[in-house]
């Protein structure tokens, strides 16, 4: 469990592919790298995966088909920057909303325009994760616990401020990049419920 508060901005130093799938995967992490641990979970770009190997300050991970099937992480190469967040402990104050690190849905990036200090981003989405989506409500943009503004017929609203703009990746992705969409889980959890005529799950 994740709060969607990004702790570092991690670098891509080794991302290949497996001879019959999945994908062997090395972050620099100069901050996290020096707590974390072989087996502890940490969100990259919204996606919840385990350490598997630690050499310094770089953390290696194994993905599976099925996580470079449903989120962006294939899309990644040596060099690229990522969200990078421990999981939470019992007991923590939580900055965000709580965030699973269970991706949705892939989504694109179709507007970029600042206001004034801040940057207005419109995430093109599918009905599955809008239906979730309320205005004023939260979403995890590639781990990025934010404040939806508007819900649109195809994609969605939100405005980042300069210290997100300067401490996640969201600060460079332009118009057609691609990001891991995860929407509240208690708005999953109460429309499941609805569904069912609120006799439980």
């Amino acid at each position: 469990m994740f709060a969607g508060i990004v702790e570092e901005l991690g670098r891509v130093k080794v991302f290949n592919r497996k001879v019959g799938g999945g994908a062997r995967m090395t972050v620099a992490a100069p901050v996290l790298g020096a707590e974390a641990a072989v087996g502890h979970s940490i969100s990259i770009n919204g996606v919840c995966l385990t350490v598997e190997e630690i050499n310094g300050n770089d953390l290696s991970f194994d993905l599976s088909e099925e996580t470079l099937r449903v989120t962006a992480l294939g899309r990644l190469g040596a060099g690229d920057s990522v969200n990078l967040e421990l999981s939470l402990k019992v007991g923590e104050r939580l900055g965000g909303h709580f965030v699973s690190g269970h991706v949705d849905e892939v989504g694109a990036i179709v507007s970029r325009r600042d206001e004034g200090d801040c940057t207005v981003f419109q995430i093109r989405a599918g009905a599955g994760i809008r239906d979730l989506l309320v205005d004023r409500g939260s979403v995890a943009i590639d781990g990025i616990s934010l404040t939806v503004t508007k819900v649109l017929p195809k994609a969605f609203e939100v405005v980042i401020i300069p210290h997100t703009a300067r401490m996640t990746t969201l600060g460079f992705k332009t118009v057609g990049d691609q990001v891991n969409l995860e929407a509240d889980m208690i708005g999953k959890y109460v429309t499941k419920l609805v569904g069912r005529g609120g006799n439980g799950i």
